[in-house]
């Protein structure tokens, strides 16, 4: 069981903050609408000879962004088709409306009938596209622009920093002729996110003019990767720090144990919120020092559910299901993770009544909440009732995951149902699951426990990453079914692949007949 991580949720609302810094010129801000209603303030607009007054066409473009943002796009073209005259700006709504509304090739057919672009219109068509990932045609146009500001070179940065690609984007920041804080943020959060914490230092200490989300970014990398002693030295270098700075050292430090320094910290935070709190609740439970974390929770000034869901998860964990009980029937406030720690909790004590009761007053459920219930059937080995649970939860409309899917392949394992077993594989197929090894040693299992070793040889070889886990089900599955030498010849090329055989392995190839 999973408790809160508070750390994480710092260092995500760290880089959730750098990417809205990111998107600032990705919006239609009103910087561009007052500009351009300034440069149009004192002359009236002329298309096909006729002139229209400012406050004419501007009704008209009102019109066609309200219909946009409801999403009425036929209705704006109506609009936009009936106007006497258009500007450069009724153009531009309807594009930033048609991609709004996903909708790219009116957008780009409408782009490519513009009489006359300016920048605004490029930097339009150009953050659309990289608002919807569509990289390629981003960059493609951004490569045809005649001009290009600030705005253009950190759209292209931007795309390509969120969505992992971070040598095309220092590719982008190396050729830009100016460079503002959202350009150097950009880089600097594409280098943390992916993990690339060494030229996100070099990047940092090439310039002093950082801005304190910048400081606490690069400090939530080191966190998020337990590497404590660089973010301790950048915590220390802060020129100033925030409720966002302390609290990602302290639940640094509460992550990795070390409870005296978090401790510590705790102490001489100048600002505890209620995410200081829950950081050493979070730390003590962690370590399971429930009675310390207990301590803290009930010193807590305030508490919201997070709070709760990591003291509940506490006492799920050391099986203190009367205590955990009694605190769930007390929070103010539960949400679905509340509910799913209270079931699992349940099935992996023994107690499935329970939590199919409480399962069955859930308020809603999510594939967790399945999740949870279908394996704790099997794994008190009710499989028709888990099997049942996976059949009615299709029927609720709820997408499987990966856990229910691989539950529900065991149980039909445990029961040898093939034929369901395969009307499964085949919505594992669907979902595209089949090629992963966690569902696919779920279905390397069950056909071997049914018997079908042609099937198991099937999936195996579409497994394109494959663990010690499937390569140990294939010896087994061949050695339980008399197929020594196959067997044999699997493990030699196992060990030929590189993946390491334990000691399970060796088991396995020590029985083989």
């Amino acid at each position: 069981m999973k408790t809160f991580n508070t750390m994480h949720t710092n260092y995500t609302y760290v880089v959730r903050h750098l990417r809205m810094c990111n998107s600032r010129y990705l919006s239609t801000n009103s910087f561009w609408s007052k500009r351009r209603s300034r440069s149009s303030k004192s002359s009236s607009i002329t298309t096909n000879s006729v002139k229209v007054k400012d406050p004419d066409i501007l009704t008209w473009n009102k019109a066609i962004s309200s219909h946009m943002r409801n999403g009425r796009c036929d209705s704006a073209l109506r609009v936009f088709n009936s106007m006497p005259c258009r500007s450069s700006v009724s153009y531009n709504a309807m594009i930033s409306g048609y991609l709004r509304n996903a909708k790219f090739s009116l957008a780009r057919e409408l782009f490519d009938k513009m009489p006359e672009r300016d920048l605004f219109s490029w930097n339009v068509m150009l953050t659309g596209y990289v608002r919807n990932r569509r990289l390629g045609e981003a960059r493609k146009l951004f490569d045809l622009m005649p001009e290009k500001d600030v705005c253009s070179w950190n759209a292209m940065l931007s795309g390509y920093a969120q969505n992992g690609f971070v040598d095309e984007a220092r590719e982008v920041f190396n050729r830009m002729p100016h460079r503002n804080s959202i350009s150097w943020n950009g880089l600097l959060a594409a280098y943390v996110h992916n993990g690339r914490l060494e030229e996100a230092r070099q990047l940092f200490e090439s310039q002093s003019n950082w801005e304190l989300i910048s400081w606490n970014c690069l400090m939530g990398g080191y966190v998020k990767r337990n590497m404590l002693g660089d973010a301790r030295l950048i915590f220390d270098q802060m020129p100033v720090r925030d409720a966002i700075s302390w609290n990602t050292m302290i639940s640094g430090y509460a992550q990795v144990g070390d409870l005296s320094q978090a401790k510590r910290l705790f102490h001489a935070s100048p600002v505890r919120d209620v995410f200081t709190w829950t950081a050493m609740v979070s730390g003590y439970v962690q370590n399971g020092m429930l009675d310390e974390a207990r301590k803290y929770f009930d010193e807590m000034p305030v508490k919201n559910e997070i709070s709760y869901n990591a003291m509940l998860a506490g006492y799920v964990q050391d099986k203190k299901m009367d205590i955990a009980r009694q605190l769930f029937e007390a929070m103010p406030c539960r949400n679905i993770s509340s509910w799913n720690t209270m079931i699992t909790g349940y099935c992996q004590n023994g107690g499935i009544t329970q939590a199919k009761k409480l399962f069955d007053v859930m308020p809603q459920r999510d594939c967790v909440s399945w999740a949870a219930i279908i394996t704790g059937y099997a794994q008190n080995e009710h499989f028709e009732e888990a099997l049942n649970m996976f059949v009615e939860m299709k029927r609720d409309g709820e997408n499987s995951n990966r856990s229910t899917f691989s539950c529900a392949l065991s149980t039909c394992a445990d029961i040898a149902a093939l034929e369901l077993g395969k009307q499964i594989h085949g919505q594992v197929v669907k979902a595209g699951f089949e090629t992963g090894c966690f569902v696919g040693n779920a279905l390397l299992g069950m056909y071997f426990k049914c018997g079908s070793t042609d099937e198991a040889n099937n999936v195996f070889e579409g497994i394109e990453e494959k663990d010690v886990v499937s390569w140990n089900t294939m010896i087994a599955g061949y050695a339980r079914h008399g197929f020594g030498g196959q067997a044999l010849i699997l493990f030699e090329s196992m060990k030929k692949t590189g993946v390491k055989p334990d000691e399970i392995t060796m088991v396995y190839i020590l029985y083989v007949p």
